[in-house]
């Protein structure tokens, strides 16, 4: 008959090794490094606006956005998605989706979009969400799901502002690293 001890360090080791076998690994199952570039529709640029402002606070309007690090302004957009920095790169795809500006102190922006994807290499999109807090060089949004190629996708996505042009144009250089692949 086994003895306390023995009963303790069996379920002990029981526990260890159903912890150990749950971790996922630390190293990415897939790289992607893809830009995309937004344009503000400004009242003047509508033939090649790609984003524009769909809700304004009572102090501004929907053809510029907002004093006060543009608090209030919700923007819808649909960017193309290229390999390269380059605006008139062939896209690979879509971002589709909105941002909003979320505080009056800082500049920081709450995003919600999909990479919508329908090129030779990928099929399928990547939905993303979380707080962009764009005075920072590298911000982290969640990866939250997919389709296609990217069926149930889990992981990270590092933003970093590559270009940005005033209150019209900017672009972004999304570093997607991706930790559930199925």
């Amino acid at each position: 008959m086994p003895s306390i001890p023995h009963i303790l360090l069996l379920l002990f080791l029981l526990l260890i090794t159903t912890s150990s076998a749950r971790r996922r690994p630390l190293k990415p199952c897939k790289n992607l490094v893809l830009y995309f570039h937004d344009i503000i529709y400004n009242g003047l640029n509508a033939a090649n606006a790609t984003s524009a402002i769909v809700a304004s606070p009572a102090w501004a309007n929907r053809t510029i956005l907002a004093g006060q690090n543009h608090f209030g302004d919700v923007v819808v957009f649909d960017d193309p998605i290229t390999l390269d920095n380059n605006l008139h790169s062939p896209p690979v795809g879509r971002a589709q989706g909105m941002y909003l500006y979320d505080k009056k102190e800082i500049y920081t922006a709450w995003l919600g979009f999909s990479f919508v994807f329908n090129s030779t290499d990928y099929k399928g999109t990547i939905s993303f969400i979380g707080a962009d807090p764009t005075t920072n060089k590298t911000r982290d949004v969640s990866v939250v799901g997919g389709t296609g190629d990217f069926f149930m996708t889990r992981g990270v996505a590092t933003l970093m502002t590559d270009a940005f042009e005033g209150d019209v144009y900017f672009r972004l250089r999304v570093d997607v690293k991706l930790y559930e692949c199925y």
